[in-house]
Order: C-alpha cells, then structure tokens, then sequence
C-alpha cells in the first residue's frame, strides 16, 4: 500500500454544492468505508429524516456537524486509485470556516472544485478560487455536481463550464488546462463508475482523473523544517513534540534547535503511527522524543531544524497577500494576527509596496494608501514577537500564511522576501 505515492487531496467550492457527498461516495466505491459503518450512517440519517446526506454523514462525523448539516472542521480520510493513495482534506465551504480551508489548501496536492450544475458559480467558488491559486496550488479538477437535478443535460453542464471558465481565467487558471467533469455525488454517476444517464460525455470518470495528476516533489534533500503541533510531557520519558516533517529529514542521535526559542537537545526516538523508525522524511507526521529539554521548553508554534541550518527568525518581512474580506479597508499601521505554519503571531503591516493583479502579477499601483476585500498587494510586516517564517521560494510550507482578524479570515498569502533576525 505504502509504496504507491501519496497525493493529498482538498475538496473546495460553496456550501451545499455536495462536497462531502462527493468524497462520501468516493470512498464507499472506492471500498474504504466498512459495510457495518455504513448501515450504522443509513439509520441515522433515516432517524433524522436526511436520507439524502447518507453519504456526507461519512464525512461529517462529529455530532454537531450532523445536527447542523454543514461541515466544519477539516477532515482526513483515505481512499486509493490505481496509481495514487490520496488522503482527503475535507475542506469546508462555509465563510466562516476559511480558515480551516487555508490550512486544507495549503497542504494540498490538488484540489476537486465541487459546483453545483444548477448553482453554478457563487461567492465562496470565487473566494476558493482565488486562494488556492494565492496558495500556489496548481493542480485541479472541476466537479459539475448534481446533474440528476438537471436531469443529466448537457445544456445545463455546458452552462457551468462556462461560466467557471470564465471565473478561471480571472485568477490566471487556464481552462483548457482543467479537466470538467459532469457528475452525480448522489446517485454515483462519473464518481467511480461511468455514468449510463449521460451518452454525450466520453471523458473520464472522477476517480481515472485523479490518476492524471503528479505527486509532489518531497523536500527531502533540503534542511530539515518541522514545525510542532504539540508538545507532550510524559512522565519517565520526557518532553515528546509532535508534528509534520515539512522538508529534510530527522533521525535518533542528531542535534537539533527550536526557534523562535533557541533550545536545543538531542534526538533520543522518532515514532510515527505508534512505531519507532529509524528516520522520517517531509511529509510524515511524527512525535520524536528530545534528551535535554525540560517541561515547557518547546511549544507550538517553534520550528525544528538542524544545528547548523536553524529555521529562520524573521525581523521583518514582505508578504504577497489577497484580502479575503475585511468590512472597512487595510492601512499601514495596521496588526492583525498572521497563522504561518503551526505559530501565530501578530504582525504590523508596516507598507504596503504596490497592489497588483491577482492573476498576472502585473502592478495596479505603488504604495496606495489602503488596500480592501478582493485587493491583491505587496506588502511590508513586522511580527510583534519573535516569529520563524521562510520564503516561498525555499521552504513553502512556512511560507503560506492567512491573515485573522475580529473572529475571520481577512486575508492569505505567501512570504516572499524577508530580513533574518541577527
């Protein structure tokens, strides 16, 4: 199983357009769902009157998502194609659940945009779009759901395609790139199997376009990067951080440093799903226990890295932002709350450089005086407090950040230039 590639997957779109029916159906034909699991799901979701979400009720295990009918945090499932196995992040479409969708989007392979055929394109589609092409994500396919509400017509899927096209093309996708795919979550047509109801698609299904994608390239010959999630003290074995390997790699008996903090100790164990290895690369979730550390010393937030290439505490830095939604407008001066990697901290737009277009790149304006909702710029910050951030161009996964303010997301961006702290 193992040594097929591993791909990770995020589903985004509007609310209500089928996601978490889609990846429900996704794993039931992929046969990753227990049958006892699943006849469990049918009697609750008789019970509650939602027949019609069986297959999200998959997904939306946590009760209170049941009882609402919409999904909030970020779920991982797996499921495998022929080539790949992908693990799901189950992105949610709510507006005010973007920031789990930022951390979904930022550790994505690819993306499954989910419209529905007789929606189409609406707000959050558009928001989507934007940030995971903020994001950098470049791989993607376009599910045009529900076509047995349209009862399987090819006017009504040919209208979708359309009219996402065009929202495609304004953030620099380009269409004839994407793969469409007209589908039904619900009844399973194009999901796994070929669907009977639509003769005038000759494409692939859902699943054999899944193969067409490439996995990522694993940072693993860079410096190690490990930012932690948490940090355990478990008594007569010491202090356990847990978290993912971003690039490089970690094994018993090195040295190693946490920044912002500056403490260091020595590799003592590195275990992953319960077992000792005897190293973990980029893209592994691990706990790994550190000789010399005391109660408290490590957090989240702090990085991991080698002695002699110790992650990089930054003085200031400049940022290339999209701002999701703010009620008012962005001026210098402004510090709202940065979420890079597992750390937040606040930081002080000290300029803003230029806006630009979302799409090229190319400059709107120098140094305008503010910046607002839909708003793409260049811009100058200075964390508050010691803060470890890294340039795209060398260590993306702590370079991506999204922006939080007054209880939402207000913006998401990348770090692409920066001045190390001495």
């Amino acid at each position: 199983m193992a040594d097929k590639p591993h791909m990770n997957l995020v589903t985004i779109g509007h609310v209500d357009q089928g996601k978490s029916t889609l990846i429900g159906r996704l794993l039931w034909d992929t046969g990753n769902v227990p049958e006892q699991q699943m006849k469990k799901i049918e009697e609750k979701a008789k019970e509650l009157k939602k027949e019609s979400f069986k297959f999200a009720f998959l997904m939306d295990t946590v009760k209170e998502e049941r009882e609402r009918g919409v999904t909030i945090d970020v779920m991982h499932q797996r499921f495998d194609t022929a080539k790949y196995y992908y693990t799901v992040i189950d992105a949610p479409g709510h507006r005010d659940f973007v920031k789990n969708m930022i951390t979904g989007a930022s550790q994505a392979d690819a993306a499954i945009l989910v419209l529905g055929a007789k929606d189409g394109v609406m707000p959050q589609t558009k928001e989507h779009v934007f940030l995971i092409r903020t994001l950098g994500l470049k791989q993607l396919v376009v599910a045009v759901n529900k076509m047995d509400e349209v009862k399987f017509e090819e006017a009504a899927y040919k209208k979708a395609v359309e009219d996402c096209s065009n929202l495609l093309k304004t953030v620099g996708f380009n269409p004839a790139d994407i793969t469409f795919i007209p589908l039904s979550a619900w009844t399973g047509d194009n999901v796994a199997k070929k669907s009977e109801n639509m003769g005038w698609y000759t494409g692939k299904t859902l699943l054999e376009t899944l193969d067409d994608f490439t996995p990522p390239e694993m940072p693993v010959g860079k410096p190690l990067r490990l930012p932690i999630q948490d940090a355990y003290t478990i008594t007569g074995v010491g202090t356990v951080p847990v978290g993912r390997v971003e690039s490089g790699t970690i094994k018993p008996g090195e040295k190693i440093i946490f920044m912002p903090s500056g403490k260091t100790g020595e590799v003592k164990s590195v275990e992953m799903h319960h077992e000792q290895m005897p190293m973990a690369k980029a893209g592994d979730n691990i706990g790994f226990n550190v000789r010399g550390l005391g109660k408290g010393d490590v957090a989240r937030g702090d990085v991991a890295g080698h002695l002699d290439n110790p992650p990089t505490i930054v003085e200031e830095f400049t940022a290339q932002i999209i701002v999701l939604q703010h009620p008012s407008v962005i001026t210098k001066g402004y510090t709202p709350v940065f979420h890079a990697h597992t750390s937040h901290v606040a930081c002080q737009i000290t300029e803003i450089v230029k806006k630009i277009n979302p799409a090229t790149g190319e400059t709107i304006a120098e140094n305008p005086d503010y910046i607002k909702t839909g708003d793409a710029a260049i811009i100058k910050c200075k964390p508050t407090k010691p803060m470890v951030l890294e340039k795209q161009t060398e260590f993306p996964a702590l370079a991506k950040f999204a922006v939080r303010d007054m209880g939402q997301t207000i913006a998401a961006g990348m770090c692409i230039d920066l001045v190390a702290k001495k």
